[in-house]
């Protein structure tokens, strides 16, 4: 079952960014997975949906800031 998909639209730089991380460090097949990745990670951690320890919210903020997004 196929869902359905929404343009999303980010500085070129910052799509650079994210594209040499998925090929650099693996774990993502595309850029677009990433991203969705992340906005439900955030999402994630604005509803309080999960709990994560110090350690964890600060490696995602790391990886977010890497990607330029803070």
């Amino acid at each position: 079952m196929s869902e359905e998909k929404v343009p999303i639209y980010v500085r070129k730089e910052i799509y650079e960014k994210a594209k040499k991380f998925v090929e650099d460090q693996g774990g993502f097949r595309s850029v677009e997975e990433l991203v969705e990745f992340l906005i439900e990670e955030a999402t994630e951690l604005e509803s309080g949906a999960e709990v994560l320890s110090k350690e964890e919210e600060e490696k995602i903020r790391e990886r977010l800031r890497d990607l330029g997004y803070l």
